[in-house]
């Protein structure tokens, strides 16, 4: 067996009323000074350690799984497939740069009190590990950035709902919107129960 590789892994976007759910993956051994819960930085501080992150990373990946995939899946599943994407993508970069892993030489540590199921590696749930475990802390900041970004985009093609502030969680803005406009393609029907003027089956 070779150096145990430890990847952090968490994700964004579970809880708003629409747009995907991300997840990323990493390994990184490189100390990056104020790398904290991606949720307890002021959204320039993020980026700016996203990129000091995607630079210093020995390797990273990203997974999606979108709003209708959560529509049907639930969202829990839907947050394992985007971290299975995720640790798709670090594979596929690792082993890029440095040929096969063995499953036996991985540790995957993961946000929360779940593991992953149906993976062939060694997993650990970190509950707040965003806040305790710094490859965590870093995946969160990736995941939450790429999100953002992702939401960002989405209020161009539908200004109604402000995405580029609310990123798609409940804020009164948003459920104002969705009184006053209906829902968009990207919002997530079955979190939307109880609002006025929506149609869950249209």
């Amino acid at each position: 067996m070779g150096n145990i590789l430890r990847i952090g892994i968490d994700e964004a976007g579970r809880g708003p009323l629409a747009g995907p759910v991300v997840s990323a993956a990493i390994i990184i051994n490189q100390k990056i000074d104020n790398v904290n819960d991606s949720k307890k930085l002021a959204p320039k501080k993020r980026e700016f350690l996203f990129n000091q992150i995607v630079e210093k990373a020995t390797a990273f990946g990203i997974g999606v799984a979108s709003c209708e995939e959560i529509n049907n899946l639930n969202i829990l599943n839907a947050t394992y497939l985007s971290m299975k994407r995720a640790l798709d993508n670090l594979f596929l970069s690792f082993t890029s740069k440095f040929g096969k892993l063995d499953p036996k030489d991985v540790l995957i540590l993961v946000d929360g009190n779940r593991t992953i199921p149906d993976l062939p590696y060694k997993q650990k749930a970190i509950v707040s590990g965003d806040s305790v475990i710094y490859e965590i802390s870093c995946a969160s900041i990736l995941a939450k950035v790429y999100r953002d970004n992702i939401m960002i985009a989405f209020s161009k093609e539908f200004p109604h709902y402000g995405f580029d502030r609310n990123k798609g969680y409940g804020t009164k803005e948003h459920i104002e919107a969705i009184e006053n406009f209906g829902i968009c393609p990207i919002h997530r029907k079955k979190f939307l129960r109880g609002i006025n003027n929506v149609s869950l089956f249209g």
